[in-house]
């Protein structure tokens, strides 16, 4: 599954106004900023910019040439994935909830860590000429496997634990052979004279979305 690069789901919640230093509500408060000015749209016009900076970041770390019909065929339906380990790729990212200061976001991703979704928030907060936090990370699935198939505490023992992944073996075997099949028409990926930023996508944001929310 390692080298499928799946995607997983996040509910991440956000509070704006306030800046700490690990990104975190309960870390070490750097900076209190205001916040009137932030709007549903203005939130929307930058995840916007987001989806589409790490879109594009996702087709360079495929090595797919968008120009063959059986790579069209796979964008549409979601199979472009990385071909090497690559920096946080966001392949989905919407408001579910905006009541400022609080809003919530739903996040589809991979090659993610816990660090550098509180991150996202602070840098969403930067964009909106402001500050925020995180104060919430849900994964909500997990490649195949969704909330549904997660057991319960009281289901922590040897004899449930074989059953569910009996009960899953058939699906991901499937879901495996679909993702991992061999890719067609894919082209040269960019030599290693050619620099790529190791901070990921997110940071080619930086002079590109102030202006949009500007005003």
């Amino acid at each position: 599954m390692y080298n499928a690069h799946l995607t997983k789901d996040y509910t991440v919640r956000g509070l704006l106004g306030k800046a700490t230093d690990d990104f975190c509500e309960d870390g070490r408060l750097v900076e209190k900023t205001t916040y009137d000015h932030v709007t549903r749209e203005k939130l929307d016009r930058i995840l916007a910019l987001i989806q589409g900076s790490h879109q594009k970041a996702l087709v360079l770390y495929s090595n797919v040439d968008l120009q063959t019909q059986e790579a069209y065929e796979m964008a549409v339906t979601g199979l472009i994935r990385p071909t090497t380990k690559s920096p946080m790729l966001i392949a989905g990212i919407r408001c579910l909830h905006f009541a400022p200061p609080e809003f919530l976001l739903e996040v589809q991703c991979m090659h993610e860590t816990q660090k550098q979704l509180r991150r996202l928030v602070h840098e969403i907060g930067l964009e909106l000429k402001t500050t925020a936090v995180c104060s919430q990370v849900r994964r909500t699935r997990d490649g195949f496997f969704t909330l549904d198939d997660a057991l319960l505490r009281t289901q922590w023992d040897l004899h449930s634990i074989q059953d569910a992944i009996q009960a899953a073996a058939p699906r991901v075997a499937a879901e495996l052979q679909k993702s991992l099949r061999p890719r067609l028409g894919t082209q040269q990926l960019p030599g290693s004279g050619q620099h790529r930023d190791s901070e990921g996508p997110s940071s080619a944001l930086k002079g590109q979305a102030g202006g949009a929310v500007g005003g």
